[in-house]
């Protein structure tokens, strides 16, 4: 699929790899539909990527929690361009804390976010996209094939939202729509920083070290070529890559690697 003159929607395409996205496919010629709950700054974004590479983009205000919302930007997207090639999944929000100490309420806000609003925005564009033969991407990550001690509903989503690809995937195998899981590794972004904590505030502050992490624009180039390419899943790092492998054959000792590793972020929540 070569993305020139092709209508993309992205969630979460405010900051972070949502925002590298949208770059990355403004530099392919693509036109785009910038959805997110920070409208201003998703018009401010626009219009730079409009006048910078003579693109159409426009924004759309939308909370992927909430259905309606999910609909109206599929039907924006039909009103402005009358088509959908792709659909990236990309809204997110990750948690730290203790399964023990937290408070329900977050896993349900982690779901409703990862999980519902990637199932919202496929279940309204799934059938523009089989007109188009398009793809759907979910930006997943690694926690979604093992999971991550202080992120119980982190890891819950992205292993729900793996699942739902996977089935999505195979329903679709002879109608000639893409489904990309997308799973990044750690990545430099704002996300650690709005993680919630027990209670459901924002943690403000990420306990581990950000500059040896891929960059946002990195990610971003990585799931454009594989989208173009047509590529099933994306495992982005070595590391991760070899720890889904050795998660196969040796559970328990990746148990043990993924314990001491996460034991050593500033604050560790591990004893």
């Amino acid at each position: 699929m070569n993305l020139t003159n092709k209508t993309i929607i992205i969630t979460g395409a405010s900051s972070g790899i949502g925002h590298s996205l949208a770059t990355e496919f403004a530099k392919r010629g693509a036109n785009l539909v910038l959805g997110a709950r920070q409208y201003v700054t998703l018009c401010e974004i626009a219009q730079s990527l409009e006048q910078q590479y003579q693109i159409k983009a426009i924004a759309v205000q939308c909370d992927v929690t909430i259905e309606e919302d999910c609909s109206h930007l599929v039907k924006q997207t039909l009103v402005t361009f009358g088509k959908i090639d792709v659909l990236v999944n990309n809204a997110g929000i990750s948690m730290r804390a203790l399964f023990n100490d937290t408070d329900i309420d977050v896993l349900k806000k982690v779901m409703d976010v990862n999980f519902w609003g990637t199932v919202y925005c496929t279940k309204y564009a799934l059938p523009e996209i089989l007109k188009t033969k398009g793809s759907i991407v979910g930006i997943s990550s690694i926690a979604g094939y093992k999971g991550l001690p202080g992120r119980s509903g982190y890891s819950a989503s992205k292993f729900a939202m793996n699942g739902f690809l996977d089935v999505l995937r195979l329903e679709n195998l002879k109608t000639g729509v893409h489904v990309l899981t997308a799973c990044p590794g750690f990545t430099a972004s704002n996300i650690r920083n709005a993680s919630l904590d027990k209670n459901g505030a924002q943690q403000g502050e990420s306990t581990m070290q950000e500059e040896k992490m891929m960059t946002s624009d990195e990610v971003a180039k990585i799931i454009a070529d594989g989208i173009e390419n047509r590529v099933r899943t994306l495992i982005m790092t070595g590391q991760g890559k070899l720890m889904v492998f050795l998660n196969k054959f040796f559970p328990s000792l990746v148990d043990k690697l993924v314990y001491n590793t996460i034991a050593k972020e500033k604050n560790s929540l591990l004893k």
